[in-house]
């Protein structure tokens, strides 16, 4: 299923930072494939293919949380985590003038700026944990510890349990 697939940004920024990782490509119809069905695609269990998801804080700060596929973001535990009174999911519309890119595509590795990010605490059960590479169609998988040294993440209780 590892077929070797054209770089994305995401593969070059963690070749620069000499971090290893696997590749996976699955196919796309109409541009929208769920986390759930990427997860099936790759061959891989939905508790280590993760989502990122942006929010913007009462501050109008931006943040970043890495959530397992089928499980939803607790909003208040993630203001919590951040330190905000509340938290908005953005808008579709934003996400590429906030990250730099396309729903479906967003990865916590890379974006325009590297904002406050947050892994869900579950990512420490697991090894190797999925994330986008960057572009609808591509996925990486990597250590947990290796995404939390290249996002500067930390890991916090903040799904919906």
């Amino acid at each position: 299923m590892s077929k070797k697939i054209a770089k994305t940004n995401v593969m070059r920024i963690l070749d620069s930072i000499k971090v290893k990782y696997d590749q996976y490509s699955y196919p796309v119809i109409d541009g929208h494939v769920d986390g759930i069905s990427v997860a099936n695609h790759i061959g891989k269990d939905c508790s280590v293919v993760f989502k990122t998801l942006v929010v913007q804080g009462h501050s109008k700060s931006f943040y970043v949380f890495v959530i397992p596929v089928a499980e939803n973001l607790d909003l208040k535990k993630a203001s919590r985590s951040c330190g905000e009174k509340n938290i908005e999911m953005i808008h579709v519309k934003d996400i590429n003038k906030v990250t730099g890119y396309i729903r479906g595509g967003c990865s916590p590795i890379g974006m325009k700026k590297q904002y406050k990010t947050f892994i869900d605490e579950s990512a420490r059960n697991i090894d190797k944990i999925i994330v986008s590479a960057g572009k609808i169609g591509y996925q990486v998988e990597l250590s947990v510890e290796d995404l939390i040294m290249a996002t500067g993440a930390s890991l916090s209780d903040i799904v919906v349990r």
